[in-house]
Formats: C-alpha cells, structure tokens, sequence
C-alpha cells in the first residue's frame, strides 16, 4: 500500500513529500513530513532514489537544480488524514490501483515503484 495525497491547489494524486530543514538529516525530513502531511507516524527504512529534478528558472532569474531523495517508510501508527492544510485528501492506496485512478505522473509512479520494490539497491541517475 502507498499512502498518497491529493494536493490542495493541484488536484492530483501524489506522494506526500517536503523539502528538509536546515541541520536536519534527510531521513528524519521524510519521517517529519509524513506526520505533518498525512498524521502518519513511519520510519524509513531505505533510500529508492536519488536524482536531480528539472532545473528551474525563477521570476527574478535565479536558476536552480534540485534533488530529490526518495525514501521507502514503513507504517509505524496512525491513519491518513489531512493535517497541515496542504491537503484535500489522505488516504492508502494499494499499489496496483494507482494507474486506474488517472491522477499519478509518471515521476512519482517511478517513486512508488522504486520505494515499494521489495528489495534493491538505491537507483542513481549517472555516475558511470
């Protein structure tokens, strides 16, 4: 099971994800967001993914690349629920369904699929 949201202002089924705070270790940024986001405490368990996002230009012309870390967690407590006001809806969702709801991108179903492998090595975007 994958325990997603749909976004508040994008109306699309997504993986709850942040960005990490200063001084705090990405793994802790993971646990941190699931309980902020979805009321969901989890411990992760292994990193899936790793790679760099899109670069992005900003209005005042300030380009940045982004990357992206994701986490496989493991259910600790709780059930899904909005918490922050980021979200219009939690909730589990099996795997298998994900593709029938028409509302994951094909960047965060390579996510859960990376993250809900069973077993593997984390996957890098070059380096060879």
């Amino acid at each position: 099971m994958s325990c997603s949201a749909i976004g508040l202002t994008t109306a699309s089924l997504e993986p709850v994800s942040g960005i990490v705070e200063p001084g705090e270790e990405p793994a802790d940024a993971a646990v941190r967001e699931v309980l902020e986001e979805a009321g969901i405490a989890a411990r992760a368990t292994r990193l899936a993914w790793v790679h760099q996002m899109d670069r992005v230009t900003y209005d005042n012309g300030d380009v940045v690349d982004y990357l992206t870390l994701t986490f496989r967690c493991e259910w600790v407590s709780g059930e899904p629920h909005p918490t922050d006001g980021e979200l219009t809806d939690v909730g589990w969702y099996a795997v298998t369904d994900l593709d029938a709801l028409g509302m994951l991108d094909d960047d965060h179903r390579q996510r859960i699929a990376l993250a809900t492998a069973s077993e593997g090595a984390t996957r890098f975007e070059g380096g060879c």
